[in-house]
């Protein structure tokens, strides 16, 4: 693992300066830690991974981030090492490198109309290539029952709310859908990749599970996190998302495959990350994980508050118009 004594290797490998100094973890996620390198050519923000990933997968996500960056995505500047690697690996510890960007707190509540307009700006070529199954995979029924049973022979405080939310799980994985068309996503653009800044703008961060999926069920995901049972919010978020060029579009349940898939496989994580618990810190963190998952759990009925029911003269025709699919609505 990285620490401070790292500060000066991490400076070289990455020709950030002299002076370097390392600290923190200043912030943690599921997926990784971050620190606070200061040098003489200014602040920035070390991402230490907890799993390996191939140099030629993070090239995708850091190419797709310039990219964006490009056409005015706020979004925090990636420096590649000296090699030209957006990895590197000091001790043992995977790092990608981004100028520091100062941040306030994730909020749901950000202006839905700013949101949409960000999002319409983030777009990419379409891609020829396989959706990772953490977006568009149920994890199934049989798997739900193991969890519950594990859970309470564990005695976790909250195998009950799982076995009471079994079903509806079950019943929102019958919606997922492949992603189509394929282009380059985001894929993680929850309120904690999705900040404001304390100059008022926003900013995105966490560019590295970048990856094909489908821009309307990234979209779905946005208005789930960012619109959540207010409809004027999420009528605000999509309209301006649609003014701003955005390419996606909601006109069926199965369009919300990602957020579904991916709500799915962070409550099994919590869950298993309880049963191979060995400290009460490690419980606590599977704790907090389900109690996030469960605060707004997705719901048939939620989705046909979020589902937007209108339509812009810009827009295809409605396909829940399609007799085939009036059943689905």
């Amino acid at each position: 693992m990285l620490d401070s004594g790292d500060a000066s290797e991490v400076a070289k490998r990455y020709s950030l300066g002299d002076g370097a100094v390392l600290t923190g973890p200043v912030a943690r996620g599921e997926q990784g830690e971050v620190w606070r390198l200061s040098t003489s050519r200014g602040i920035w923000a070390v991402k230490e991974s907890f799993e390996e990933q191939s140099e030629a997968e993070a090239k995708v996500a850091a190419d797709f981030q310039d990219a964006a960056r490009a056409v005015g995505v706020p979004s925090p500047r990636l420096v590649r090492a000296v090699n030209g690697d957006v990895v590197v690996n000091v001790r043992g510890a995977p790092l990608r490198v981004h100028g520091w960007v100062d941040l306030l707190e994730p909020d749901v509540g950000l202006d839905p109309v700013a949101v949409g307009e960000l999002l319409a700006s983030i777009r990419a070529a379409a891609e020829d290539s396989s959706v990772d199954p953490w977006y568009t995979d149920p994890v199934g029924i049989q798997r739900w029952n193991e969890l519950v049973t594990a859970l309470s022979v564990a005695g976790a405080p909250y195998a009950g709310t799982l076995a009471d939310l079994r079903e509806q799980l079950v019943d929102l994985e019958t919606l997922l859908e492949p992603s189509d068309p394929v282009q380059i996503c985001h894929r993680d653009l929850w309120a904690d990749n999705l900040r404001a800044t304390p100059n008022g703008g926003l900013c995105v961060i966490d560019w590295e599970n970048s990856g094909p999926a489908d821009q309307s069920q990234e979209l779905a995901l946005v208005l789930f996190e960012f619109g959540g049972r207010d409809v004027d919010r999420v009528r605000a978020l999509y309209e301006s998302y649609h003014l701003n060029g955005g390419p996606g579009r909601i006109d069926r349940r199965g369009h919300f495959s990602m957020v579904i898939a991916q709500l799915g496989h962070i409550a099994e994580m919590a869950c298993q990350q309880w049963l191979e618990a060995t400290t009460a810190d490690e419980q606590e963190r599977s704790v907090r994980r389900f109690a996030e998952f469960a605060s707004l759990p997705m719901t048939t009925g939620l989705i046909d508050v979020v589902w937007p029911r209108w339509r812009r003269v810009a827009d295809p025709p409605p396909i829940w118009r399609r007799p085939e699919l009036r059943s689905q609505t």
